[in-house]
């Protein structure tokens, strides 16, 4: 076994333990390419037979949890004969710094590639307080 497919299973695994699941399918932590401009960070994450129907994305605190779930039955009138990759649901959290600006998350997905925005939140202001008396 490579070493590829051992962390694959590796990450399989460590996902399968943080994670009560109520679907008897496995699950795959996608892999997820991370970008950045000067006003956002991009998430790519790869989760293909996902669309809009089957993904969740939640913000908990400063969790970001990218839950994507995969009909693995084969179409009506059709019975699958041979498999040569397996399918499963997807999910992978990341942690976000106070950087992001949380009102502002965009996400799109197109042909099983989802794109998450995380527009990064203005710098704080100085102001000046006004001290009053008593």
């Amino acid at each position: 076994m490579s070493d590829k497919e051992k962390s694959l299973q590796k990450r399989e695994q460590e996902t399968m333990n943080a994670v009560e699941r109520t679907r008897s399918q496995k699950v795959f932590v996608p892999l997820v390419d991370i970008s950045e401009k000067d006003d956002a960070i991009y998430l790519t994450a790869d989760m293909p037979g996902i669309d809009e129907q089957s993904v969740d994305i939640t913000l908990e605190k400063n969790v970001l949890t990218l839950e994507g779930r995969v009909d693995s039955t084969p179409p009506e009138g059709y019975e699958l004969s041979y498999m040569e990759y397996e399918t499963g649901d997807f999910q992978r959290s990341f942690t976000l710094s106070d950087e992001i600006d949380r009102e502002r998350i965009e996400a799109h997905v197109k042909d099983g590639v989802l794109q998450v925005v995380l527009p990064k939140a203005e710098p704080a202001k100085a102001r000046r307080i006004e001290v009053k008396v008593g």
